[in-house]
């Protein structure tokens, strides 16, 4: 698979918070999800990969090339939104379009005013009065129109309602219809990348714990739960994660077929979700 983003090996070091050894792979024409709790390293992760973060060692590759060497050429491919956008609030997006589109070689004027009317977006009213999701729209109006092979996205549906949630999956999934399209995006709301993530890549405490195909999240992990009493040090050690509520448990497992033939119907076995597994990984209580 081509990669359109490679970690190798990367640091960085900070009071009280370190990113440790990353190496990461992002693949060419799938949908990313990047996931993990608050201060676990997803928006330096996220900045190292827009090189407004330097790492302390290792080696950051985009499209098989380094920023210190081909950063104009890099940011001509990538499309940036963020969750704390700052433009100069008086402008309108006429006026940004006017700042922003010459800084792109591929620019597509028709892309962009595809993007405002399907976003529904005044041209002539200041920012200033854009709501929070209106604001988001302006973002990925941005983004998407110089057609960007990677479409980069920090916490794109933070504080939106449901709603317009739906609506920017379905333009992630058109976007994906071109296959050398690719997206990478943090969010907290599990539920979001259920629906469209190819892949997840979970970080905590400045290290990436796995990146999985969703398919194989569904697929191997499994939530366990059953009477407290069938838990001595031998069978718990069967488990991955294990969190007691009174006289009972509930587990996760990523060998389910195990966990049957130690426990057989003792046990129910059933399908884990994304933000289960989060709250295992994170440490139940």
């Amino acid at each position: 698979m081509d990669k359109v983003i490679e970690f190798e090996n990367i640091s960085k070091e900070y009071s009280g918070f370190s990113i440790k050894n990353i190496d990461l792979n992002i693949n060419k024409g799938y949908i990313t999800g990047f996931v993990g709790a608050n201060g676990s390293g997803k928006s330096t992760t996220i900045k190292m990969i827009m090189n407004l973060v330097k790492p302390d060692s290792g080696e950051v590759n985009i499209f098989e090339m380094n920023h210190n060497n081909d950063e104009k050429d890099i940011k001509q491919k990538i499309g940036f939104v963020y969750d704390d956008n700052i433009y100069y609030e008086g402008l309108n997006l006429r006026d940004l379009h006017k700042i922003v589109a010459p800084a792109y070689k591929n620019w597509d004027k028709k892309a962009f005013q595809h993007y405002i009317e399907t976003f529904d977006l005044p041209l002539n009213q200041p920012i200033k009065y854009f709501s929070k999701g209106m604001r988001m729209k302006a973002s990925l109006v941005l983004a998407l129109s110089h057609n960007p092979e990677l479409l980069i996205m920090d916490e794109p549906t933070a504080g939106l309602d449901p709603v317009f949630r739906k609506e920017l999956l379905n333009i992630l999934q058109e976007i994906m219809m071109n296959e050398n399209k690719t997206i990478f995006f943090s969010t907290h709301i599990t539920s979001d990348l259920e629906k469209i993530a190819d892949y997840i890549v979970f970080i905590k405490d400045g290290e990436i714990i796995f990146n999985h195909s969703i398919n194989s999240l569904q697929n191997e992990f499994a939530l366990v739960k059953g009477d407290r009493s069938l838990i001595d040090r031998d069978t718990e050690d069967e488990f991955d994660y294990i969190n007691y509520k009174g006289e009972y448990f509930e587990a996760m497992t990523q060998n389910p077929k195990v966990i049957y033939e130690v426990f057989g119907d003792e046990v129910s076995i059933d399908n884990i979700s994304l933000e289960e597994i989060m709250y295992f990984l994170n440490g139940a209580d």
